[in-house]
């Protein structure tokens, strides 16, 4: 191997290495009169009861260079990813309120006569510079193909969830409700955006009658080495009279989840992330495997759960394709029916069944 790819390899992993693992948080005080994860230094942490961030030096070396001896094309099913026509027939059948998967964790959703998107990732790299885990299937609909956009609601700032190249050349930059947790504004404001609302957990906003709450996840925050934790990250809870959804983001399994189901549930649907998981010695503390994604979904009150943050980019060490039969398998023995653990095809919408059905 020559240097110079040997360099471009170590750059990818670095890239990739910047939303992933997390790394451990010193020890610091808690900010005065402030909750728990807001510390003195301005840094945020995860709730109590979170799993630690224990991995050596050597698991995230072994990591990176397995990742990177792993980069053959992948096989994608067949019927994995929707025709267009398809796309756009669901679209147009599955009306209001309904979600439709654009891919990883991006997804339209329509509730209270609202669109609402999330986590927008639609390029190509997840990553900085152009350095990064490619997706080896496209998004269902391209930037200029969206809908007129209401609210964009987004869970934190790693690439593969927050790409700039996406949020530069959406439309509607004027219109749109950016709602984000806190200290993630002035990405967007930089950006164009006028309606711009930071919220920290448990912090609400109306548009209109849709509420959009921000409430804990189990994650950790970086785009550079320079700004670990400095945003906050969030999952949030969707609500109109027509359905009440829950979007987890990235996160992984904690005691905290308990607490949202008695306090902001039950749900409608839960959108969960299913993928990203291996090797558990570091995602253990950023993602959760399909069981703890249904765990998830059973604590905080939700009817029906859908996995989500699989099938579009290899980031972790797992099949990318494993996930689903797992996340199925672990409904049934949580007490889902089938009809209500929801694997999508990317670009398939599916309507939610009406509040309280």
């Amino acid at each position: 191997m020559s240097n110079r790819w040997r360099h471009s390899l170590v750059r990818v992993a670095l890239a990739i290495g910047l939303g992933l693992g997390g790394c451990s948080t010193p020890m610091v005080e808690q900010a005065a009169d402030a909750p728990y994860h807001h510390l003195a230094d301005g840094r945020f942490r995860n709730p109590p009861g979170s799993p630690p961030r224990d991995a050596s030096s050597g698991d995230f070396m072994r990591f990176f260079w397995g990742r990177m001896g792993d980069r053959g094309p992948v096989e994608v099913p067949e019927g994995h990813v929707a025709e267009a026509d398809a796309v756009a027939q669901s679209f147009a059948a599955a009306g209001n309120p309904s979600v439709t998967w654009l891919g990883h964790a991006a997804f339209l959703i329509r509730i209270g006569g609202k669109t609402v998107l999330t986590d927008p990732f639609l390029g190509e790299i997840a990553g900085p510079g152009g350095f990064g885990p490619r997706r080896f299937v496209p998004p269902a609909l391209a930037v200029d193909a969206l809908p007129p956009i209401d609210v964009m609601v987004v869970s934190h700032n790693h690439y593969d969830h927050l790409d700039a190249w996406t949020i530069d050349r959406l439309p509607g930059k004027d219109r749109i409700t950016v709602v984000v947790p806190l200290r993630l504004g002035d990405f967007f404001r930089r950006r164009g955006y006028i309606d711009v609302v930071e919220l920290d957990w448990e912090q609400s906003h109306r548009i209109d009658g849709v509420e959009v709450t921000a409430l804990p996840a189990v994650h950790f925050s970086r785009r550079s080495f320079a700004d670990t934790n400095r945003t906050l990250w969030a999952s949030f809870a969707i609500a109109a009279a027509d359905a009440r959804i829950w979007f987890s983001g990235d996160t992984a399994y904690g005691e905290v989840f308990r607490e949202i189901g008695p306090r902001f549930g039950p749900f409608d649907l839960a959108l969960v992330g299913i993928g990203a998981y291996e090797p558990r010695v570091i995602m253990k503390a950023s993602h959760a495997t399909p069981e703890e994604a249904v765990q998830m979904a059973r604590d905080i009150g939700a009817k029906r759960a859908l996995g989500m943050h699989w099938g579009t980019i290899k980031l972790t060490s797992e099949d990318p394709f494993e996930a689903p039969d797992r996340f199925r398998k672990a409904a049934e023995s949580a007490g889902y029916a089938p009809d209500d653990a929801w694997i999508l095809q990317i670009g398939e919408s599916r309507s939610v069944p009406a509040a309280g059905g």
